[in-house]
């Protein structure tokens, strides 16, 4: 079988496996065929404890030399929704006016099969005798999951637990996130903020609505409690990151009448903090607002991850002067948007995301132009030919 080095038709044979978080839906065979054939060592990590979803994995690793740059995604994708709304059937990977659609186009499919394509060209163009290449001082490797738009307590993480518990190390590693705002090439990820969820409630007395009094109304009590977290703003940004971000996602009473005040009330609160936080400071912070105005109430806590920073330096460079290679355009560095998988990877290496413009992440009629998967396969293919020169990883 001849290496895969046409992103499109790749990214087409992985949307149309419908791979909704824990479903695989043959996704993971697709990756494992493609990098078999380029001479992959690829690894199967079937992972979940019991009562939970088996996730499928995928470690791929070609060369054994050091250092280790790593490649890493995902093939699993949040439901399309209502797919009479789609235009285009969300899983067809059909292609109209140079337009590819489908769920998992941007997030992330399309920088899968991109980073595929783009060591299939390297082996095309430098194969020995044999037909395939291997990397020579270096080695290229691989981390795909299927538990990044779900729980991801059986994906990224454990992979990486697996990987120290064999002693393989990764160096540096590349996250195709789709992170370009308008164009491919204006935006690398180097960090992120951290997210953190607070789940807020707070008892009062049920009563007659004409006889209750206004402390013992549960809603009256939560309202002051909020209006104490989003007043004024939790502090300003710093060299890297935004301002912290507190927002109030869901109110929660329950009454069914007009009449009776309502016993209890529940509020959900999620933060992305800066690095002027970690999770702990940010709670001890939030309860110091909240006990200004009333101490009875209860807050349990869920930290998805904590902020990081991968300090420009010769990594974050040399991703960056690889995409200016392929692209004409240097990328701003940024921490902005949700939590990714490089939260998991940045306590073993430096870790950047770099993908597809990111317009059309999560939305109905998921898409990206077919010149944009030539245009990331070109930035990947850049990276790792400058590595493959003797450029250093870190």
């Amino acid at each position: 079988m001849a290496p895969r080095t046409d992103p499109v038709e790749l990214a087409r044979d992985l949307i149309r496996c419908r791979s909704v978080t824990p479903d695989d839906s043959g996704a993971m065979d697709v990756v494992e065929t493609a990098l078999s054939t380029l001479g992959f060592e690829c690894h199967r990590l079937t992972l979940g404890e019991a009562g939970d979803p088996p996730i499928e994995n995928l470690y791929a690793r070609l060369g054994t030399e050091g250092p280790n740059l790593c490649f890493a995604g995902h093939t699993d994708v949040v439901p399309p929704g209502d797919e009479a709304d789609w235009t285009h059937p969300p899983f067809a990977a059909e292609i109209h006016d140079g337009i590819l659609y489908g769920r998992g186009a941007v997030d992330m499919k399309g920088a899968v099969a991109s980073f595929i394509a783009a060591v299939g060209r390297m082996a095309t163009s430098l194969a020995g005798p044999d037909g395939r290449w291997t990397p020579s001082g270096f080695s290229l490797s691989l981390l795909i999951t299927g538990d990044e738009e779900g729980p991801a307590f059986n994906g990224t993480r454990r992979v990486l637990e697996w990987l120290a518990d064999r002693g393989e190390r990764i160096d540096a590693c590349v996250v195709g996130e789709p992170t370009n705002a308008t164009r491919i090439g204006d935006t690398m990820k180097i960090g992120r903020r951290g997210s953190m969820s607070g789940f807020l409630s707070v008892e009062g007395a049920q009563a007659h609505a004409a006889y209750a009094r206004s402390e013992d109304n549960a809603v009256h009590r939560m309202i002051a409690l909020l209006h104490a977290l989003t007043a004024a703003p939790i502090d300003e940004a710093t060299d890297h990151f935004d301002p912290t971000s507190l927002q109030v996602v869901t109110v929660d009473v329950g009454n069914p009448t007009v009449n009776v005040v309502p016993p209890r009330a529940a509020a959900t609160i999620n933060t992305r903090f800066n690095d002027r936080h970690t999770s702990a400071s940010l709670q001890a912070l939030i309860c110091e607002k909240l006990d200004a105005v009333d101490r009875d109430y209860a807050i349990r806590w869920h930290v998805s991850g904590e902020n990081f920073l991968t300090e420009p330096g010769v990594f974050t460079e040399l991703v960056a002067s690889s995409v200016a290679d392929a692209t004409g355009s240097r990328p701003a560095y940024s921490t902005s948007g949700g939590s990714s998988d490089a939260r998991f990877i940045r306590h073993h290496c430096p870790v950047v995301e770099f993908g597809l413009n990111n317009a059309t992440i999560h939305k109905t009629n998921e898409q990206t132009p077919v010149a944009d998967l030539e245009a990331l396969t070109a930035v990947y293919q850049a990276l790792i030919t400058r590595v493959a020169r003797g450029e250093p990883l870190v």
